[in-house]
C-alpha cells in the first residue's frame, strides 16, 4: 500500500483529500504545517507528498526546498490557489513534480498522484537491455548508438530531437515547462526563446507519433509545457 502525505492548513481540504485517498486504497498522514510537513516526511517516509503552496511556519516552496537539500526526493504534487504560471514554475523548478490549483477535484487529486506514482514504477522497471537500450512502447532508445527505433525501423533525428526525445524520457510522466526544456537542452537561461522547443516538438513528433495530432508519447499540458508519458489508447 502506497503511503502519502497531505498537507494543508485547511481542515476540511485535508479530510476531503485523506477520504479521498484512502477510499482508493492509500495509506494517508496529513500535516497542517510547514514544519510539521518536514517531521512527517522524515518520519513516515511517504511515497509522495500532496503539498499546498500557502502554509503556516513555512511555505511550500520552502518545504520542497530544505527536503532537496537534506537529499530526501519525495515527490510532490503541489497545491496553489494562485493561477499564476510564474508560481507553477517556480515550484516545479525546486522540486515539485506536478500542480494543481484550488479549487480543485479530489479525484483528478487521486489521478494526479497516480500518475506520480507510474513514474516512479516506470523508472524504477523500465526496459534496460544487456546493450544499453531502453523500450518505451514502439520505441527503442539505443544510448551506445544515439539511436531511435519505432518497430525495429530506425527513425532519422537531428541530433537536438535526439537529446529531447531522451530529456523527456529521463523525466517520464512529468510536467517539463518550456523554459526547462530549453534550459536542458539549449542550455538558454530564461530570456531565450521557447518557440524553439515548440517547433522541436512539432518535427518529433512528425517522426515518432502515428499521429502527431493524437499522440501517444509526447503530450501537451495546456498553458504550460510537455510530458513524455507513453499512452496507447
Amino acid at each position: 500500500m502506497h503511503k502519502i502525505l497531505v498537507v494543508d492548513d485547511e481542515t476540511s481540504i485535508v479530510t476531503l483529500l485523506k477520504f479521498n485517498l484512502e477510499q482508493n486504497g492509500f495509506e494517508v498522514v496529513t500535516a497542517n504545517d510547514g514544519l510539521e510537513a518536514i517531521e512527517q516526511v522524515k518520519k513516515e517516509s511517504p511515497d509522495v507528498m500532496v503539498l499546498d503552496l500557502m502554509l503556516p511556519k513555512i511555505d511550500g516552496m520552502d518545504v520542497v526546498k530544505t527536503l532537496r537539500l537534506d537529499k530526501i526526493h519525495v515527490p510532490v504534487l503541489m497545491l496553489t490557489a494562485k493561477d499564476d504560471e510564474f508560481d507553477k514554475i517556480l515550484g516545479l523548478e525546486m522540486g515539485a513534480d506536478d500542480y494543481m490549483t484550488k479549487p480543485f477535484s479530489p479525484r483528478e487529486v487521486v489521478a494526479r498522484v497516480r500518475a506520480i506514482l507510474r513514474r516512479i514504477d516506470f523508472e524504477a522497471n523500465q526496459e534496460t537491455t544487456e546493450d544499453n537500450t531502453v523500450i518505451i512502447g514502439e520505441l527503442t532508445i539505443d544510448y551506445d548508438n544515439y539511436a531511435i527505433y519505432k518497430n525495429d525501423k530506425k527513425i532519422d533525428l537531428t541530433k537536438k530531437e535526439y537529446e529531447l526525445l531522451v530529456y523527456l524520457n529521463k523525466n517520464n510522466g512529468r510536467v517539463l515547462s518550456r523554459d526547462q526544456l530549453l534550459n536542458g537542452i539549449w542550455q538558454f537561461d530564461f530570456d531565450g526563446d521557447t518557440r524553439i522547443v515548440d517547433v522541436h516538438i512539432g518535427k518529433l513528433r512528425e517522426k515518432i507519433e502515428d499521429n502527431p495530432k493524437s499522440p501517444k508519447y509526447i503530450h501537451t499540458v495546456r498553458g504550460f509545457g510537455y510530458k513524455m508519458e507513453y499512452i496507447d489508447e
